[in-house]
């Protein structure tokens, strides 16, 4: 995801290994009128799962962009000699910390705040601990003009916090990776389930549905959604029992404007 406060300057939500082909499928992502310059400021990583980083390496190119990110992620990037290609005198680092409001300049500002959810998979070792609230995952919340909204495309379990922040927010973009916990596993894809893996699935009584059945919150939408995911499907009973709950389902190319 990109968001942008004037239209001009943009920020990644995260940077996943296709980056390169959204950029070039995207015009106000793609430099102007520069060999080396880009419209893009930032990249606003939620936690250091492959995923969510390798996209890093696509932003090599010489320009002036700063990555935000909790300190352990950003431990997870400084440590790894590949990213290393990063040039350090033009990509600055800055530490986001729980519940402190950045302004990230160009009218945005944005508060992180923990998530339920679990070390990056490459970092496991021994038990690894679900559904606990720290740095490795965050939620953003994300302000400009008179607008707000959310991003939690990883959410092990719903929590006090990540409910208050959503509260009456325009937008709220959440984990929707698997519809059932089991859904992998039943389809002997994995044998993990979408719990196992720090998600929360969408169904079922501890579900996202559920969890925000009551919630006002202006619009819903599903994302970081799994390819086993039945939601993906127009007409399937999943889709209509999402949208029925006034969900909608995100895609590649969606612009939403607040």
């Amino acid at each position: 995801m990109a968001v942008s406060g004037d239209g001009q300057n943009w920020f990644l939500l995260n940077a996943s290994p296709d980056l390169s082909r959204q950029i070039g499928s995207t015009p106000a992502l793609q430099p102007a009128g520069t060999l080396r310059g880009s419209p893009i400021r930032g990249v606003l990583l939620t936690n250091g799962d492959v995923d969510h980083i390798a996209g890093l390496l696509c932003l090599r190119e010489r320009h002036d962009f700063t990555v935000y990110a909790s300190e352990a992620t950003a431990q997870v990037i400084e440590s790894n000699s590949i990213f290393r290609v990063l040039d350090r005198a033009r990509v600055t680092m800055k530490h986001l910390n729980d519940g402190h409001i950045v302004d990230i300049g160009f009218g945005l500002r944005v508060t992180p705040f923990f998530v339920p959810g679990k070390v990056p998979l490459h970092q496991e070792q021994g038990e690894i601990e679900i559904g606990g609230l720290g740095e490795a995952t965050l939620g953003l919340e994300i302000e400009g003009g008179e607008g707000r909204f959310l991003y939690v495309p990883g959410c092990a379990r719903m929590s006090e916090v990540v409910l208050r922040h959503a509260v009456g927010a325009d937008l709220i973009l959440f984990d929707g990776t698997t519809y059932a916990d089991d859904e992998m596993v039943r389809l002997s894809l994995s044998d993990k389930t979408a719990w196992r893996m720090g998600h929360m699935a969408i169904s079922g009584p501890e579900g996202s549905l559920s969890a925000f059945a009551k919630l006002e919150v202006g619009r819903k939408l599903y994302t970081h959604i799994n390819n086993t995911n039945p939601i993906l499907v127009e007409g399937s009973l999943e889709r209509l029992t999402v949208e029925a709950a006034g969900w909608q389902v995100a895609h590649d190319g969606l612009e939403i404007e607040l």
